[in-house]
Parts: structure tokens; sequence; C-alpha cells
């Protein structure tokens, strides 16, 4: 057989955390077990009927069946300037300041080959979500995770990044509301993101799918943009752009995975500085053309249509989170309740606070509840679960009875 070399920078892509659990659900539903999967992000609520009937139109229109390029996503591009203007009062150019993506997760991995050459640093959150690290390795770049800590409220200290990295840093990237930790970020946590960026000429990520899951009102975001200003009841989150209205240094990533339940219809867009768009646009250029013009389509029809879904989603979540954090509270776990997002990140028991891989894999062997360690993160991440709140409270109940026999 001949023998293939590979390129390094496959190396550090070996080991993913939803391939592994995934590979230990598959032993533990061989051996028998019910499996109650917590471990994937993917929300089980279906997309909004007038979405599937927007799509569903377009299948019978041949104009939509070739290749769609740039020029034929404006109506999708002008969607989401407006709805972004609505929510956020950010003034946006759909010509120049937003792209087309197949979820934000393309971006996180795209962007990196646009910004760094080999070698150059990328500041990424620890922990963080797995594309983060996975778009800097494929650019060869190097990475310096950044420890979220909970006395820190999950939120990075600049201070403390060493200037030898400083000088070799061409870029940030940042998550609020936080997947894993579920942490979320005050607008004055972005002004000195955007201060800190601008001072050490590094480009700013912000990669933000949960910014409709927010479950309470969590301070006052109210920032005056030109004529416009928020109106905090819209999102009880801040955009990095609020602290950026010029766009001078910042570019964030939206997807209609999570506010919409379209996450298999792989459907986002970047937003933000327009030379970050360009550059973003040759490399997607060189990969592929744009999805389906049927699912544009039907992401038009989610950004301008009844938001109703959005509420109820949202409504879901937190009944479930409640449900789950009151279940784990009674067998004893007492985790501190997220006011964001559709995950749980709940510290282990001592006795596992150094193995939450093992945690996990023995979790899901012996009572079928899959998790996500916290380790599959990042470094940080050790000594923590992740759930995923993608089952009805009855489900979530019964998953909690069994993680309290496996306690035991």
């Amino acid at each position: 057989m001949t023998n293939i070399q590979f390129a390094q920078r496959l190396q550090p892509l070996q080991s993913n955390v939803f391939a592994d659990m995934d590979r230990a659900k598959a032993v533990a539903l061989a051996a028998g077990r019910q499996i109650i999967d917590l471990s994937l992000g993917s929300s089980d609520l279906p997309a909004e009927a007038h979405v599937i009937d927007a799509i569903a139109q377009s299948l019978s229109d041949r104009s939509t069946h070739g290749y769609l390029l740039f020029n034929g996503t404006q109506g999708f591009r002008e969607a989401a300037a407006n709805w972004y203007e609505q929510k956020f009062g950010i003034r946006v150019d759909p010509q120049t300041e937003v792209l087309p993506l197949i979820g934000s997760q393309e971006g996180t991995a795209h962007l990196p080959l646009a910004i760094l050459n080999p070698g150059d640093f990328a500041l990424l959150l620890d922990p963080g979500y797995p594309s983060h690290a996975g778009g800097v390795y494929l650019a060869s770049g190097q990475i310096y995770p950044m420890p979220l800590r909970a006395e820190n409220g999950f939120l990075p200290v600049f201070a403390d990044i060493p200037a030898p990295v400083l000088a070799q840093s061409r870029m940030m990237v940042l998550s609020y509301p936080h997947n894993p930790t579920a942490a979320i970020a005050p607008l004055s946590f972005f002004q000195e993101a955007v201060a800190f960026c601008q001072q050490h000429n590094l480009v700013l990520v912000h990669d933000f799918p949960y910014v409709d899951l927010v479950f309470e009102q969590s301070g006052d975001w109210r920032l005056g943009t030109g004529d416009s200003v928020m109106n905090s009841s819209q999102s009880l989150v801040p955009s990095i752009l609020q602290a950026d209205p010029e766009k001078s240094v910042s570019i964030e990533f939206f997807t209609l995975s999570k506010s919409y339940n379209m996450g298999g219809f792989r459907i986002g867009y970047a937003i933000g500085n327009a030379q970050l768009i360009n550059a973003l646009r040759q490399v997607k250029a060189a990969v592929d053309f744009n999805q389906y013009r049927g699912i544009l389509n039907g992401a038009i029809a989610a950004l301008t249509g009844p938001q109703a879904g959005v509420k109820t989603a949202v409504a879901t979540f937190q009944k479930r989170r409640d449900a789950f954090i009151t279940a784990l509270h009674r067998i004893g776990w007492n985790v501190p309740t997220p006011e964001a997002t559709m995950y749980i990140w709940a510290k282990l028991p001592p006795s596992w606070s150094q193995n939450s891989v093992q945690f996990c894999t023995q979790l899901v062997k012996q009572t079928g509840v899959a998790a996500s360690p916290g380790a599959g993160f990042g470094k940080s991440g050790e000594g923590y679960v992740r759930f995923a709140l993608v089952h009805e409270p009855p489900l979530l109940e019964t998953a909690v009875e069994r993680i309290a026999e496996f306690l035991k």
C-alpha cells in the first residue's frame, strides 16, 4: 500500500469533542442502552412553517436550480442588513458589509486563512468552540488560549496576554453568549476588547450564534449609534459592532441555526468591516458557491417574517433550563442557573474534577446519557461538563435520575 504523506496541519485536528462522543454513543447503543443525547447543541425544534413554505415554493422554480453567485444573494444580504439594523441600530451596507455563509462555523474556520500567515498567533477563548481552533490550525497559525475562569465571569483578562505573543498576534476571537460556559458579556467588555484590538492591530472576530437565546434581562445594553438607539427588549446582549460602530477592526458571525431552528439548512452570514468581508469572500470563492437559492429564500422569510417562533424557542429552552437545574439541585449537584444559550455548564464533583472525558464516556456507557466533556473545549474546560438542553423536561429529568444513580 502506498505510504501517503499528509500535511502536518492535520495533526491537531485528529481529536474532536463531538466525534469522540459520537463514538462513545455508538458503543453504548450497540450494548443496548437507550441514549438520551445531551452532547450536541442541535436544536430539536422545527423551523417555522412560513420558512419551510418559502423553501418549498422555490423547488418548482427552475431559475433556483443553478449555481448561485454573489450578486444573486442580494435579497438575502439586504434582509440580513435590515434585521441587524432593526435589532442593534447599526447601519449596514448590504453590498460591502454582509456575506452569506454556510453557518457561522464556516466563517470562523475560513477567516484565519485570510488573516494569518504561518506562525502568526490567534487569541482564542479557552474553553471555546472547536472550529475556532480548527480554522487557525488550517491556516498554519498558532493559538494562544485565553483562560476563562468562573471568578472572572468566564471573561478573558487581556492584561495577562504576554507581550511576545501579542507581537505575533493578528486576530482575537470572542463569542458571547458563550459556548460552552453560557456566560454573557456586557457592552463595557466589548468596548475594552475593541480598544485593545485597535491598540495592538488585531482583527476582532465575534461569533454570535446565541444572540436571541437569552432568558433574563441581564443589564441594560443601550447604546446610541447616530440617531438610533438599540431597544433592549429586542436583544438583551450586545453586538460587537455596538462597541465598534465604525467597524474599524471587527467582524461578526450570525447563524440562523439557533434563533430560527435552521441548523440543517446551513445558513448564516458575516457582517462587519468591509475589507474583512471582502477577504473572507475571496477565500469562500475558492472553496464553494453559495447555498441553494431556495434556502436563502427561506432565510429571508425567517429574518423578515413573524418573529413569534423565536420567542417560543426561547421560552422552550428556558423551561428546559429550569427543569434541568431544579433536577440537578434535587440530587445535590448545585449548578448555577445560566442566563443564556441552550447549555448547562456544570462543575464536576471532586472525584471527577480532573477527568471530564472519562466521566462522559463512563456516563454514556453505564446510563445512556451523553454529555460533552469540558476538556474537549480546551484545557481550561477540564473539570466541567456541558449538557445541551435538546429534549423536553420529562426526558431531561429522566437523564438527571440516571446521572444520580451513576454518581452513587
